[in-house]
């Protein structure tokens, strides 16, 4: 697949539309999965395990997941292949804070 755009008089563009930006990659190419980093898999295990524990050690985990989930959400904003891992960085974020918060 062509990255390039092609304007009126059949030269080649390296402008991206805005649509190429929110679901693409620089490449072109469609990001749908892409495997788990350590931020996502400590998040989904120190989840688990504030579930299985209770008391301060479960607290403890809670925050231990919710410190992975904001550095996730963060290097998504930052660093995301497209507009739309960047835009769900940025809704996490505000998830994550909000249910910080929430817990204080």
């Amino acid at each position: 697949m062509d990255q390039y755009t092609y304007n009126k008089s059949g030269h080649r563009s390296t402008r991206r539309s805005l649509w190429d930006r929110t679901w693409k990659d620089k490449g072109g190419h469609v990001v749908m999965w892409q495997m788990p980093n350590v931020w996502i898999i400590s998040w989904a295990v120190g989840t688990t395990l504030s579930l299985v524990f209770g008391g301060h050690v479960g607290d403890v985990f809670y925050w231990v997941a919710s410190a992975a989930l904001f550095v996730w959400s963060l290097l998504e904003i930052f660093k995301g292949t497209d507009y739309f891992r960047r835009a769900l960085g940025l809704a996490v974020l505000v998830y994550t804070i909000a249910s910080m918060l929430n817990s204080l």
